[in-house]
C-alpha cells in the first residue's frame, strides 16, 4: 500500500492489469477448492440480509445531513464480496469453499438490487442524478457481465482441470501460494488509481475528508458485523471478510453509471480502510503462528 501511495503516478497506469491478476490468483486459490464444499449456508443468508437491510439503512441514516454522504454509505454496503477475499481468507485460516459461495451470491444479490432499487434513489431531492435509463434486465445484465469473467470465469476453469487435465491440476495447487503475492501487486495499483482518484478529485477538501470518514465507519462496522454473525456459525474469518472486505471498483462504477459522481469519493477510501485491516489481521496471524511454532520448539 505504501508502494503504491508513494509511486502512484506511475503505478496507476498499470490498473488495466488488476482483472487478469484478480483472474490467476482466483484459478490458483479455486484450484485448492473441493467443489463438493460449495453450498449454501445458513450463516450465507444472514450475511445476505445484513448486505440488503443495511445498505437501506446506511442510505437512510445520513440522507438528512447529505445525500451526497448517504449514497457513499449505501454503496459501500451494497458492494459484493472483493475478488480477493478469498485468499486473504485462506491466509488467515477461513474456509475458502464458505467464502466462495458467499461472495457468489453476494454478487448477485449486488445485480438484482441495484437495479432494482437505483432508479428510486436517483430521484430523490434535493437534486436527481441523471443516469441512462435501462430497464432492470439490461441493467443486471450490464452489472454481472463485470462479475463474471472475474470471479465465475476462474471458478468453471479451476472445475474444468480438476476433471479434465489432473496433473495441471496438482501443479496448480502446489503453487497456490503464490495467489497471496499476485493480490499484492494489484493492491500496490488499486492503492495507485484510489490515491490518484483522490487527488485528482475536483470536491472540496470537507466532501472528500466526510467520504473517507463515512467509508472507514462502514468498513468497521461491516468488519465487526461479520466477524459476530460468523461466530456464531463456527465461521469467524469468513464472516468477517465476506461482509468486510468489498468489490469496491465494482461500486465506483457503479456510481459512474448510477449516481452522482461525488459519491465514490467513499468507495475509494474504503480500498485503503480495508487493507488496512487485512494487514492488520495478516500481521496478527504471522505472530500468532510464530509464538505457536516457537512453543512448540521449546517443548520438543
Amino acid at each position: 500500500m505504501g508502494i503504491g501511495v508513494i509511486g502512484y503516478p506511475f503505478f496507476y497506469r498499470l490498473f488495466f492489469l488488476v482483472p487478469y491478476l484478480l483472474f490467476a490468483m482466483l484459478l490458483l486459490t479455486f484450484c485448492k477448492v473441493s467443489f463438493r464444499d460449495l453450498k449454501f449456508e445458513p450463516l450465507h443468508f444472514w450475511l445476505l440480509l445484513v448486505q440488503l437491510v443495511g445498505s437501506v439503512l446506511v442510505f437512510f441514516a445520513f440522507y438528512p445531513f447529505s445525500k451526497y454522504l448517504a449514497e457513499t454509505a449505501m454503496l459501500c454496503f451494497i458492494a459484493p464480496t472483493a475478488a480477493a477475499a478469498a485468499v486473504v481468507t485462506g491466509k488467515l485460516g477461513g474456509s475458502v469453499p464458505c467464502l466462495t459461495m458467499y461472495t457468489l451470491l453476494s454478487c448477485l444479490m449486488t445485480a438484482i438490487l441495484i437495479p432494482l432499487c437505483f432508479p428510486y434513489i436517483t430521484a430523490l431531492p434535493p437534486y436527481i442524478d441523471i443516469h441512462v435509463n435501462r430497464t432492470f434486465l439490461i441493467s443486471m445484465l450490464l452489472i454481472m457481465r463485470r462479475i463474471f469473467p472475474i470471479i465465475v470465469l476462474p471458478l468453471i476453469l479451476a472445475w474444468l482441470i480438476r476433471e479434465f487435465c489432473p496433473r495441471l491440476h496438482t501443479k496448480l495447487s502446489n503453487i497456490s501460494g503464490v495467489s497471496f503475492y499476485l493480490w499484492a501487486i494489484s493492491l500496490i495499483c488499486v492503492t495507485a488509481i484510489t490515491v490518484k482518484s483522490i487527488v485528482d478529485s475536483k470536491n472540496s477538501a470537507t466532501i472528500v475528508w466526510l467520504s473517507a470518514l463515512v467509508g472507514l465507519v462502514i468498513c468497521c462496522i461491516q468488519f465487526i458485523l461479520g466477524k459476530v454473525i460468523g461466530e456464531h456459525f463456527g465461521q469467524r474469518i469468513s464472516g468477517g471478510q465476506g461482509l468486510g472486505q468489498k468489490n469496491t471498483s465494482l461500486v465506483i462504477w457503479i456510481s459512474q453509471l448510477y449516481l452522482n459522481p461525488v459519491s465514490s469519493l467513499g468507495p475509494c477510501s474504503y480500498v485503503i480502510w480495508q487493507n488496512i485491516i487485512n494487514s492488520w489481521q495478516l500481521w496478527k496471524k504471522r505472530k500468532k503462528d510464530a509464538e505457536a511454532q516457537k512453543d512448540k520448539a521449546e517443548n520438543i
